[in-house]
């Protein structure tokens, strides 16, 4: 039997996807409507949550090393140290510093098939509303094979709102995963389904500390600002947060 040249192919998309930090896989809604289907996964829980730090100044949003993996995490102490204090100035950095929860879907995304299974994230409030979803007897599973259910997301920002919002409706008929395509098309589609443990780079307790301290020394060039320059050195008092950045776009900026 000779090589079967699809599956070279597809060992090499996911082998390409890999080396570029797997950044490509993940999708966030436009504006107006598109419809997603959420697909199987193999432990049966397609809604995988993950805690990440933002606005360590330069740094990019990394994995919580305490909130996912119990792991030391300076970071995470350093924040209940500014809460510990009480100040109005020290509980707004802490808040600014603290681990966010998001999470994470396998999706198929209608009339994007060819671009195969991706990585949607989202917030607590979506969740919710997919918890709901899956809790509803009327639905059952909705990630089913052949019997599932298809999400229409309308996503856009409603007049006087400071961030875009996304509505969730499913739809009334109930669907296969892959319509129009093999079975063999089909099982290779979600053959592509990630590898959630590797889709952030983990941050040891120690990598954490390094960039702390960098952070409070004010060395992260055009990061750490007047907000740490009162922390450095241990000193009891912390200035205004000036950080223009917010969770949402931080969160952007990870998935971009």
């Amino acid at each position: 039997m000779g090589i079967d040249l699809k599956k070279m192919r597809s060992k090499l998309t996911k082998l390409n996807t890999k080396g570029s930090g797997n950044r490509s896989i993940f999708w966030r809604p436009s504006e107006g409507e598109q419809t997603i289907r959420i697909v199987p996964v193999a432990d049966g829980d397609p809604f995988k949550e993950f805690w990440f730090h933002y606005n360590l100044g330069q740094n990019a949003g990394f994995l919580s090393p305490k909130r996912n993996f119990g792991e030391p995490d300076p970071l995470n102490d350093f924040v209940q140290q500014l809460y510990n204090e009480g100040t109005e100035d020290s509980i707004k950095m802490a808040k600014n510093l603290s681990a966010r929860q998001r999470f994470f879907s396998p999706v198929i995304v209608r009339g994007e098939e060819d671009k195969g299974v991706r990585v949607w994230g989202y917030g607590k409030t979506v969740y919710e509303q997919l918890l709901s979803l899956v809790l509803n007897p009327e639905y059952g599973d909705i990630t089913d094979m052949d019997a599932g259910t298809d999400l229409q997301l309308q996503y856009g920002k409603p007049a006087g709102a400071a961030y875009p919002v996304t509505r969730i409706t499913p739809s009334r008929k109930t669907s296969a995963v892959c319509h129009d395509i093999s079975a063999e098309d089909c099982a290779e589609l979600l053959e592509q389904v990630p590898d959630f443990d590797s889709l952030f780079d983990r941050k040891t307790p120690e990598q954490v500390g390094q960039m702390l301290d960098t952070y409070l020394a004010g060395e992260d060039a055009e990061g750490a600002s007047n907000e740490t320059q009162k922390y450095s050195g241990g000193t009891d008092a912390v200035a205004n947060s000036t950080t223009s950045s917010t969770v949402e776009n931080a969160f952007n900026d990870l998935l971009s």
